[in-house]
């Protein structure tokens, strides 16, 4: 978010509108292509990208649980656990969402690297997708909360590699995903045969 709002102090100083700067962020994120004199398009998922932004992810991630088991504190722990109580409360993903991220955010604060999150944060806008839109059915979100849990249980206990091989795990959950969504759902990630494909224009999520 901190990478956004700079970028978008610099365009507002060059008299673009704040709903064309949130535009050129997301196009830069290759999430919406932008056709002059055509319109606006959400842009394929693109299962390449998805895969790397995903080892991206898992190694930061993964790698910050050492130092997150030396770091915590039974307040962090309290707060923790407070948070995966709120997840396992979740109906839909629009509520998960925000707590799944949080969830991860504060391990690596913990782990003292919280600013290693822009790093993940630059890397997973498919990933994002991916993730969002896995969360419609092809894994639940109970499931996901239940993995937060063990990782966390985990560390506490002790077990480090436990909760690495759990975190590890979890993160890879999203390339499960884009296999299932691209055998029920192939016109998010393959030009369609009708007219969109005339056009040249992407799939509609």
């Amino acid at each position: 978010m901190d990478r956004h709002r700079e970028r978008l102090g610099d365009r507002r100083l060059a008299g673009v509108t704040p709903a064309g700067e949130a535009l050129m962020l997301i196009a830069q994120e290759g999430l919406v292509e932008v056709r002059p004199q055509s319109g606006i398009y959400v842009t394929y998922l693109d299962p390449d990208i998805v895969a790397q932004a995903q080892f991206i992810r898992e190694a930061i991630e993964v790698a910050s649980l050492a130092d997150c088991a030396r770091n915590i504190t039974p307040e962090n722990a309290a707060a923790l656990y407070e948070l995966l109580d709120r997840q396992d409360a979740c109906t839909t993903r629009e509520e998960f969402y925000p707590l799944d991220e949080d969830f991860h955010r504060t391990l690596l604060a913990i782990a003292g690297h919280e600013t290693a999150w822009a790093t993940v944060s630059n890397a997973k806008g498919h990933l994002d997708r991916a993730r969002y839109l896995g969360l419609s059915g092809y894994r639940g979100i109970t499931e996901y909360a239940a993995d937060h849990r063990q990782v966390l249980d985990a560390i506490l206990a002790g077990h480090l590699s436990a909760a690495e091989d759990c975190l590890r795990s979890h993160l890879r959950f999203v390339l499960v995903d884009v296999t299932s969504m691209r055998a029920a759902r192939p016109g998010l990630f393959s030009a369609p045969s009708g007219p969109e494909r005339r056009t040249g224009r992407p799939a509609r999520v």
